[in-house]
């Protein structure tokens, strides 16, 4: 692959070519010369922002820190924000694209590179259209008002009698001019105002349309698009020998005989962080391999039993936290005409990347290089340069695509072990590769959560008590400066210990308050410090907060003997919500099919639908979502069949991409709900493969169909992480439709259906 930085450095392509610009290439050249000059004095003015400006463009008011016009008709836009297959590069394209008035072909994107673009923090929670998506757009509206005002100077007019096609400024005597040869490739330079008009949505040619993803041809066609991909000139290749468990010590390892294998340039110990850089990757699996079989570790049982998980959790020391408190609970209670309550559980989960994490890194002199997959390049950077005591400006991060991950997977953790091995190996690049069982054993995973679900019914069957306590260990342990976020930090000679307890949910809590009109509610976050390491996971909290939610809204419709789409909307005021509801229930023709079929001798096959709802974050998108599956008689086997969601996310920017998302959270929650878990024994994790930690595969896949309600003239908000919550007690629910039994604990796998029949309120 190509890896010369000025080559081709800003191809639309995602190829990793478009990656390696660096700073001092981007400022020198010949087709983005980035020279100061003065368009007039109104337009160069540093004005204080008259209005709000919108998402990152607050911290970031210069025009030029999102877009540069270039001299060979290109625009090169810049995001903070990370690509993790959601589609930010082409939505953000799209957004640039619409409001200048040009066509695809013309956008450059540069994103999360620590020399090129700003600091917008962690590529997370479903914001990046909010935060990078509206500060480009109002950047972009600016910059077209600037250089609409030059081409009216130039061609002695008003901007209001111009007309603007592809770049090209046209008055009403046909004499034309471009955005680049009006600025010769020089950068405008001013401030943001927020002031300049925004297109309307009937103006938009490139937004709410499904524009190809610009990423994808490469991907299909096999170019290099990852970081797994990533080959530099002169490049070796390293292995980290990980523990056996978190608590593992090392007390002895061959270096001599593993010195002289093959291929082998160093072995690097550092307490018990051990790690071979060899000149090519097989000479450093064998290393490592070796190295596996002979190194002698001590060990201690830290972990409970797995069998007794749940119980122990709940005897944890913990910390409580009160979520929201409306109205007289207790007194509603003591009202009620009839109560109900119900715990419900969800085990620790993995990110599970398809591809194990990968970083590259290179100590060049005093300047550190990293490529990583990571989703915050930023805060990387500075938690690198707390684990090495560097510099933070001698350190780029260069953010690189990776093979697949929505929260903190391995991604930060293999960097700093590249970073360890570039310092102990200067002057070369050394590429990290982790294994399937480094990845499996040692990714912070999604936290183990418990909740306890209480309410009161009137006598017509309208809730009138609610009370929620959900436990959760921490949900963000991201790397933000302290080097303890890293792995390998606490098994250096001089260890960086990890927090321990104190932490709160962190995240646990996301969309633990129902969106329902409940009167009087009582939410509690009780935050413990389980065993095994955490941190963002997809949604976060919400996934299993809105699980335990929902099947308790289901329960309660069962008790008041209603359906339970109307036992929704009987306690939703909310006009959006009402209509996802209704569109996916007309949609799956929810009121004219039977929500559930018992089996016959003809057919084993028991059916069962359900439904559920959310709004992400109770401020972001809408969703709901109706589930059609099979269980099987005998062996209670799931077909989970059909999944029809609909969702408002807003104004929706590529409705491919949205559903997309949308399609690919249902999926992924499928997976979680019917079979993921991680599995331990006293001393260690041992889901190791796809065989100890089992996920969907295509066959077991289910049709999905994806109905957006478009809302143009609603703000745009995320929809990555929309699907997961009610797709969980959506399959839950219908699974009870099916069976009448109630399964509360997840994963929902055949041997809990088969148990005794959980008491029902």
């Amino acid at each position: 692959m190509n890896t010369n930085p000025t080559s081709d450095s800003h191809a639309p392509s995602s190829g990793l070519g478009s990656l390696d610009t660096t700073r001092r290439d981007f400022l020198r050249g010949a087709s983005c010369l980035l020279v100061s000059f003065t368009l007039a004095p109104a337009l160069t003015q540093a004005a204080q922002p008259r209005t709000r400006l919108p998402g990152s463009l607050a911290r970031y008011p210069d025009i030029d820190s999102w877009l540069r016009i270039n001299a060979d008709g290109s625009v090169t836009i810049f995001t903070g924000k990370m690509e993790l297959g959601q589609g930010i590069r082409t939505a953000l394209a799209q957004i640039a694209a619409d409001e200048l008035d040009l066509a695809m072909k013309r956008i450059r994107m540069v994103i999360a590179d620590t020399a090129l673009t700003p600091n917008e923090g962690y590529t997370a929670a479903s914001v990046s259209i909010e935060s990078s998506g509206m500060a480009i757009r109002s950047a972009a509206a600016e910059a077209r008002q600037v250089l609409l005002q030059l081409a009216a100077d130039k061609l002695r007019t008003t901007p209001g009698r111009l007309t603007v096609t592809d770049g090209t400024i046209t008055n009403p005597d046909n004499q034309s001019t471009t955005y680049w040869d009006l600025l010769g490739g020089k950068r405008i330079e001013r401030r943001a105002t927020g002031s300049a008009p925004l297109k309307k949505p009937d103006q938009h040619t490139l937004v709410g349309k499904p524009v190809p993803r610009i990423e994808i041809p490469d991907i299909v066609t096999g170019r290099p698009s990852y970081v797994q991909d990533l080959r530099l000139p002169g490049m070796l290749y390293a292995r980290v020998l990980r523990p056996p468990s978190y608590s593992a010590v090392l007390q002895s390892f061959p270096e001599s005989e593993v010195a002289k294998m093959p291929g082998v340039v160093k072995v690097v110990r550092d307490g018990s962080f051990l790690a071979v850089i060899a000149t090519r990757e097989e000479q450093a699996v064998f290393a490592l391999d070796r190295l596996r079989l002979t190194s002698k570790w001590t060990e201690t049982e830290d972990y409970p039993s797995f069998k007794d998980f749940y119980k122990h959790l709940r005897s944890l020391p913990h910390a409580d936290s009160t979520v929201r408190q409306t109205g007289n609970v207790d007194d509603a209670f003591r009202a009620a005409a009839r109560r109900a309550e119900a715990s419900y559980t969800r085990p620790y989960h993995m990110h599970a990347s398809l591809g194990p994490s990968c970083a590259v890194a290179e100590l060049n002199g005093d300047q550190l290089t990293v490529w990583s997959h990571t989703q915050g390049p930023y805060p990387l950077r500075q938690t690198l340069a707390n684990l090495l005591s560097f510099p933070a400006e001698r350190i780029r991060v260069i953010g690189t695509p990776g093979s697949g991950c929505y929260g903190h997977n391995g991604a930060d953790d293999v960097a700093a072990d590249a970073a360890l091995l570039a310092r102990a190996l200067a002057g070369k690049p050394i590429r990290l590769q982790w294994s399937r069982e480094d990845e499996h054993r040692f990714e912070p995973y999604g936290s183990v959560m418990m909740f306890d679900c209480k309410a009161g019914l009137d006598d017509k069957g309208n809730i009138i008590a609610w009370d929620y306590t959900l436990w959760s260990d921490n949900h963000v342990g991201r790397p933000g400066g302290d080097a303890a976020d890293f792995l390998a930090a606490r098994y250096l000679a001089n260890p960086r210990k990890p927090r321990a307890g104190g932490r709160g949910v962190g995240g646990g809590s996301r969309n633990s308050e129902p969106l329902y009109d409940l009167p009087n509610q009582r939410i509690v976050a009780r935050a413990f410090a389980g065993p095994l390491r955490c941190s963002a996971l997809r949604g976060l909290g919400a996934y299993a907060n809105i699980f335990a939610i929902e099947s308790f809204i289901d329960e309660l419709a069962h008790l008041a003997d209603a359906d339970p789409v109307e036992y929704r909307l009987r306690h939703l005021k909310d006009p959006r919500a009402r209509d996802v509801i209704e569109a996916a229930a007309k949609s799956a023709n929810w009121s004219t099919t039977p929500r559930s079929r018992k089996p016959t001798d003809a057919n084993p096959w028991a059916l069962g639908r359900g439904v559920a709802f959310a709004r992400y974050k109770n401020y972001a998108t809408y969703l709901a979502v109706i589930a059609d599956l099979e269980v099987h008689r005998s062996d209670a086997r799931i077909r989970l069949l059909r999944l029809t969601a609909a969702v408002d996310s807003g104004q929706v920017i590529n409705p491919d991409g949205l559903a997309n998302q949308i399609e690919g959270g249902m999926i992924q929650s499928a997976s979680w709900t019917l079979k993921e878990q991680v599995v331990f024994n006293r001393s260690r994790v041992t889901s190791t493969d796809w065989r100890s930690y089992p996920i969907i595969t295509f066959a077991e896949s289910p049709q999905t169909k994806v109905i957006l309600l478009d809302r143009p003239t609603e703000p745009p908000v995320g929809a990555g992480e929309a699907a997961q919550g009610p797709v969980a007690a959506a399959i839950a629910n219908a699974v009870f439709a099916a069976t009448g039994k109630r399964v509360r604990d997840l994963p929902l796998t055949p041997d809990k259906i088969l148990q005794p029949a959980a008491t029902q309120p």
